[in-house]
């Protein structure tokens, strides 16, 4: 589907069909829903050849194209993120249903009782590039929450979502829920007609590079749930266990660094640094990790590039890292904080105190002590899969899962009670009693 001049009305028709099956979907059964989420999966396991093919013609075209390294590894998709992806369809399944929870359940008055029970949010515009699996994951949360989703894939990703999206509509149409709930878009016009449809879609959750969610977030009056960099870092203190530090900070920059809970700086205590730096950087640069290093770091080992202020604000997504030697525990969390995307950043300590300080300063999404950022997942956490990941002050936080993708309604129930009793001289008083 195709969308050009002022031929916005196909989406806007797919917009409403996706909000008329997501009204029937937040109040099917946790029963009829799960049944939906097993039907995607056994669905992907059958469409599984069809599926890695597409995505050997998406990375061959892509690469015809120049596509950036770290891009390409995020668009990659093999038969073991395959089956990871399908687990986790089957791992939301066991999850417990958001919808419906009570969380308030309060007489106001005898006869008057006040409910706040949580209710999906609605229909989910979510706009990611490369990494298809994404997709996979995307739909599973949102069945499970109740909501309706519109898929928008980057380019470089169409014929893999198109085949995965296939599948999980083959997968629905044997279940109660209604294949609609869950469509795909394909074009760069579509991603601006569906940021101008604020009636249709309750939820926009951008998953890209810095500069594509910006243009996101300034061009939609639609709320926005995301995070525009994943500029994390870890911290050496001077109470470290060398041992801990050099494999967590192999692992935190290694594993997997195009993904945005890597890490892009290292900060080392100015105590340990002369001992640490050195052993640090050989075991790095044996997994092939370019270093940068500040003036003082540049003294231990001066063949060191020097980093400047822009390595301090740069993702690199990339086996670089920029090294920084500092003096106090407080630099370090100053510097975090100042350069940091509040992503996810973490301490290396024996040192208790020293870790619930920075635990409790550092003000990002997650601060760990004495394990590697990559553990920032939803999958990791629990959660089955994650929608993304959000570096926002308020709720929801980090990795998105069931929970951020529901609301609440507060639901009244009187007797033919009115407020004017409740005003005057002979006012009534409220009970305000909560109720088990």
């Amino acid at each position: 589907m195709n969308i050009s001049g002022d031929n916005s009305s196909n989406l806007v028709a797919i917009a409403k069909k996706t909000r008329l099956a997501a009204l029937k979907l937040s109040v099917s059964s946790t029963e009829a829903k799960n049944q939906a989420l097993e039907a995607i999966a056994q669905a992907l396991e059958s469409a599984k050849d069809q599926i890695l093919q597409a995505n050997v013609a998406d990375c061959q075209t892509a690469a015809a194209e120049g596509i950036a390294k770290p891009l390409y590894k995020r668009l990659q998709l093999d038969e073991y993120k395959l089956k990871d992806a399908i687990a986790g369809v089957r791992d939301v399944g066991k999850l417990a249903d958001p919808v419906g929870a009570v969380q308030i359940n309060r007489e106001l008055d005898t006869g008057l009782i006040l409910k706040r029970i949580t209710c999906p949010l609605g229909v989910l515009g979510v706009i990611f590039e490369a990494r298809p699996e994404a997709a996979i994951q995307i739909a599973a949360l949102a069945i499970k929450s109740g909501n309706g989703v519109i898929l928008k894939g980057g380019k470089e990703a169409i014929r893999s979502c198109e085949a995965i999206v296939k599948a999980i509509k083959q997968g629905l149409s044997a279940t109660a829920v209604n294949p609609d709930v869950v469509q795909l878009l394909t074009t760069r016009e579509e991603t601006l007609e569906l940021l101008k449809l604020d009636k249709y879609v309750d939820l926009i959750i951008p998953r890209g590079s810095n500069s594509f969610v910006r243009f996101v977030q300034e061009n939609t009056r639609i709320p926005v749930l995301g995070h525009a960099d994943g500029i994390c870092h870890l911290y050496i203190d001077k109470a470290a266990d060398f041992k801990k530090a050099i494999t967590i900070t192999v692992d935190a920059k290694t594993h997997y660094p195009a993904a945005c809970n890597a890490i892009e700086t290292l900060l080392i205590h100015a105590e340990i640094a002369q001992d640490f730096l050195p052993k640090i950087a050989e075991a790095l640069q044996t997994q092939n990790v370019e270093l940068r290093g500040d003036e003082r770091s540049r003294k231990i080992i001066p063949s060191l590039p020097l980093a400047t202020e822009t390595d301090w604000e740069t993702e690199y997504s990339d086996l670089i890292l920029a090294i920084k030697i500092v003096d106090s525990l407080e630099e370090a969390i100053a510097h975090i904080n100042d350069y940091g995307s509040k992503h996810t950043d973490a301490i290396i300590t024996e040192n208790a105190k020293a870790a619930e300080t920075f635990l409790a300063l550092v003000n990002s999404a997650g601060v760990y002590h004495n394990c590697s950022t990559r553990f920032a997942d939803g999958f990791r956490y629990g959660f089955g899969a994650e929608v993304g990941i959000s570096t926002q002050q308020v709720p929801p936080r980090g990795p998105v899962g069931l929970e951020g993708l529901v609301t609440y309604k507060y639901q009244l129930t009187g007797d033919g009670h009115i407020a004017a009793n409740y005003t005057g001289a002979n006012a009534k008083s409220f009970t305000h009693k909560d109720l088990a």
